[in-house]
């Protein structure tokens, strides 16, 4: 059983909507919603927009949606019940002790404990003769023991179980260990065998922004690979959303933090006094890692290894980075591959040089290009201003276009309205691209193509529209249900997920059960809810009829023996766009 709809309604009364989500986006208010850049893609222009009304969100840009609710679960990745027990305790209100399935709360919280133990276990390894090779690893790089016990550092044993069983005296199941990702099992003469995943390597552990140890990283001594071996994805732990040290730089009050490769960078430079110092986890910088240092900090200084591969990363982390409106710097390394290496070699001086050195990504895009040609010839010098020119037209405010320009027209000795010409026709070409794009999305979106919740819908398109319009008249005149609960039933829907959608608000609307999209949580995943919220708000304010559900129920029934083979793809961009403005869609 889920939690009563009663608990649920008085919880969401109790905290509003915006003052959960203003700790992590900048809201304004536009009349009687409010609105912010998402938290959950790169936006420039705010399509994130809460409805205190209904306790609900959506972003038009990548069509996150739900309630207050649905918001804690996606920004903390947190289950249902987890993220209800932290607006309880928002709240100050004591969560009912049962009547939910909190099964997978409580399988999240055992790998949070093994995970916890592990660390311990790992740690205290380093004490022993057999952790001592780790130990004057670690040393040798130049950290000292408090700076070591500060992260947590630790040694895996060169053994195939010690860990497994440890844990398994404390209570672990080698079922727990396998999901925690602590133990890998292979099958031998049809028996399991499980076995530590991690072995004879310095281990550090990844620590959220609420302190829980949620996976690990190990790296070996010499020069086998592979070099590092993480955690892979589990119920606690998602590659690509957290930050390393995160959880310490956020408490140190500065709005800059430094973005290193990987994460013995970062220790370092936080043992040289650098407590800003934070590291992505072996992959490239995800948008939502981008999204997370936004949120804790005004600027971001990249300081990327210098080989081929992390300039390759840098590149990239600028672009994802640019897209969220935080300010970047670009470390330009010298007399070192990384900065663990400059610090060791040359100390904290020589790095804050360095760091109050820094371009911004503009200065280092352009002289990234003007190292690429040779401009004491005309050629080069032209290769360079084309180059030079993509860089600028990527500028959305025009007095720092400007200034660019100015300063490119003096350094190359070229007319300074020749360079912006060619700026505003870049720009003008790419608007018009971006304009056919959006045309493409729409077709594609209304016609079903690509609907990865509702795969049936571009071949059922008539019908998916009556189903659409009669769970949105539904959700917002729920009154309704009982003048045509007797003319149409969840199996008469033509699409799946149309139908389990209905079948949800039908067995509700039954029970004589609100559908308040805030009560929707619990039966719903995350996507379904953000369709549902979108299905929601297509009719929010407007007079719907019994008549409109009749017709709606009827174009249902007519197509459930048939298939429509609608091709909105196929429409010209003006065929397709008049659609809209006739109101036939």
């Amino acid at each position: 059983m889920a939690i009563s709809d009663e608990y649920i309604q008085r919880l969401l009364n109790t905290v509003d909507i915006e003052s959960v989500v203003s700790p992590y986006v900048n809201l304004r208010r536009r009349g009687r919603v409010f609105t912010g850049l998402c938290p959950f893609h790169n936006e420039k222009t705010p399509s994130f927009t809460v409805y205190p009304e209904t306790n609900s969100f959506y972003c038009f840009g990548c069509g996150a949606a739900g309630s207050t609710i649905n918001f804690v679960q996606k920004i903390e990745n947190l289950d249902y019940v987890e993220a209800i027990k932290s607006l309880s305790q928002r709240a100050g209100m004591q969560m009912p002790e049962d009547g939910y399935d909190d099964s997978l709360s409580k399988r999240r919280m055992r790998i949070l404990s093994a995970n916890r133990e592990a660390a311990k276990f790992y740690n205290s390894i380093l004490s022993e003769p057999r952790g001592e090779k780790v130990l004057q690893y670690l040393l040798g790089r130049g950290l000292t023991l408090k700076t070591i016990t500060h992260f947590g550092m630790g040694c895996a044993p060169d053994s195939w179980d010690d860990l497994k069983k440890h844990l398994n005296s404390m209570g672990f199941s080698n079922e727990e260990l396998y999901e925690a990702n602590l133990v890998s099992r292979s099958e031998k003469n049809g028996k399991i065998l499980y076995f530590d995943r991690f072995r004879n390597r310095a281990m550090t552990p990844i620590i959220d922004l609420r302190g829980n140890v949620v996976a690990f990283g190990g790296r070996v001594l010499d020069d086998s690979k592979p070099k590092y071996i993480n955690t892979s994805d589990t119920l606690v732990y998602k590659k690509g959303r957290d930050i390393f040290a995160l959880n310490f730089a956020k408490n140190t009050g500065s709005t800059q933090l430094i973005l290193t490769e990987g994460y013995m960078d970062a220790i370092a430079l936080y043992q040289y006094g650098f407590k800003n110092a934070v590291a992505g986890l072996g992959t490239a910088l995800t948008r939502e890692q981008a999204q997370l240092l936004s949120r804790y900090a005004d600027e971001v200084v990249l300081a990327y290894d210098a080989d081929e591969a992390g300039i390759k990363a840098k590149n990239r982390a600028i672009e994802i980075l640019s897209s969220t409106g935080i300010k970047i710097r670009v470390l330009n390394l010298t007399g070192g591959k990384d900065p663990d290496e400059i610090l060791r070699k040359y100390g904290r001086e020589r790095f804050l040089s360095l760091l109050e050195g820094a371009s911004n990504d503009i200065e280092y895009k352009l002289l990234a290009q003007r190292e690429k040609f040779d401009l004491s010839t005309p050629n080069g010098k032209l290769e360079f201003l084309r180059e030079a020119v993509k860089v600028l037209a990527d500028l959305d405010g025009a007095i720092e276009r400007d200034i660019y320009i100015s300063k490119l027209s003096e350094e190359m000795n070229v007319s300074k309205d020749a360079i912006q010409q060619q700026v505003n026709e870049l720009r003008s070409k790419r608007k018009r691209y971006k304009e056919r794009e959006r045309v493409r999305e729409l077709k594609r979106e209304s016609s079903g193509e690509g609907d990865r919740l509702n795969p049936a819908r571009n071949v059922n398109l008539r019908a998916a529209k009556a189903e659409e319009r009669l769970i949105t008249i539904l959700l917002n005149s729920p009154e309704f249900f009982g003048k045509i609960s007797q003319s149409i039933r969840p199996e008469d829907f033509v699409t799946d997920f149309n139908r389990h959608i209905f079948t949800v608000i039908y067995n509700r609307l039954s029970e004589q059960r609100s559908v308040d999209l805030p009560l929707l949580t619990g039966d719903f995943s995350d996507d379904e809810m953000s369709r549902a919220t979108k299905l929601s708000l297509q009719g929010r304010g407007t007079a719907y009829t019994v008549a409109e559900c009749n017709d709606c129920i009827n174009v249902i029934k007519q197509e459930s023996d048939k298939k429509t083979g609608v091709k909105l793809s196929e429409l010209s961009n003006e065929e397709f766009l008049n659609l809209f403005k006739k109101g036939n869609t």
